[in-house]
């Protein structure tokens, strides 16, 4: 067997590095492509310098390791979307437009957008008057829990 592997060429290298390409074609995943990249790189490097069977496999783990962290690194998909996302805090303030007693709902105009929307019904555990600045507290799926804002006042 030892004797068997001692009996690769450069053109079984060249052979596997394309099946690789040929198996990456038909999944579509481009890990077999980096792969398969290696093994024509270590297959050409066999013509040039005729290395030892030991190296070749090294060298194919070393190209296919970087090739991989490259590939991840430089072609990954940048596209961010802040569709369906989350932009609020919960220190957003806002103001009361419609009275908000407790247990039942008030409206608030947030200054900066909550889950894509400036005006929403809001709960409060107190009562707070119409004209109030109030910040989140909690949000409950679509439920906005909101309590008024203490002035600092500095001297």
């Amino acid at each position: 067997m030892v004797a068997l592997l001692n009996e690769i060429t450069w053109w079984h290298w060249i052979v596997f590095g394309v099946l690789l390409i040929v198996i990456e074609m038909s999944t579509g995943t481009f890990f077999m492509l980096t792969l398969g990249i290696s093994a024509l790189l270590v297959g050409t490097l066999d013509v040039l310098f005729e290395l030892s069977f030991k190296t070749e496999i090294l060298l194919w783990l070393l190209f296919s390791i970087v090739s991989v962290i490259a590939w991840m690194k430089w072609f990954k998909d940048r596209t961010v979307s802040n569709s369906g996302q989350s932009n609020y805090r919960l220190d957003t303030l806002g103001t009361v437009k419609a009275e908000i007693r407790p247990h039942h709902r008030g409206k608030v105009l947030f200054d900066t957008p909550v889950l894509g929307n400036t005006e929403w019904h809001a709960t409060a555990k107190t009562d707070i008057a119409s004209g109030t600045r109030v910040k989140i507290v909690e949000i409950n799926g679509q439920l906005i829990e909101v309590a008024p804002v203490e002035l600092k006042i500095e001297n």
